[in-house]
């Protein structure tokens, strides 16, 4: 995803992971639907949570309840959901953005990551706890538990 602050609003995220709505009117009725652009993957991953958000009883259950409370459709109710789990994703990305600091990330835009091994070397060698022992292991004879009468 890289980093999020490329995203000015909100709405600009919610566009490229395709969680914006799209008008579908006609006539008197409007209508929006999903759209099918933006990245997929990310948009899956919104599907998944609000799917999970309706199974249990969550923030997420109660703010799709009030959608259809309003006179949405199941599917439009699920489809606010998502945008709403957009936006909430949005705010913790920015968040954790702010307050680590810029320039911390490392390749790929991912903290931690560098380009250099963290192998000792490009020859490998054995540790003496990585050498095979001399022999079998010997068995160390077990004691019977007690008889209880």
């Amino acid at each position: 995803m890289g980093d999020i602050r490329r995203f000015h609003t909100a709405a600009h995220f919610a566009s490229w992971n395709g969680t914006a709505p799209l008008e579908a009117s006609s006539g008197d009725q409007r209508r929006h639907r999903l759209s099918r652009a933006g990245n997929r993957r990310i948009n899956r991953v919104l599907h998944i949570m609000a799917v999970v958000q309706l199974r249990h009883d969550t923030p997420g259950r109660a703010y799709y309840r009030r959608r259809l409370a309003e006179g949405k459709t199941t599917m439009e109710a699920l489809r606010a959901l998502k945008r709403h789990l957009s936006d909430v994703v949005y705010k913790r990305m920015l968040h954790n953005a702010r307050t680590s600091g810029a320039g911390e990330t490392g390749p790929g835009g991912h903290s931690g990551a560098t380009l250099q091994s963290s192998a000792d070397g490009l020859i490998p060698t054995a540790a003496s706890s990585d050498k095979s022992q001399p022999g079998p292991a010997t068995q160390q004879p077990r004691t019977k538990p007690a008889m209880t009468p």
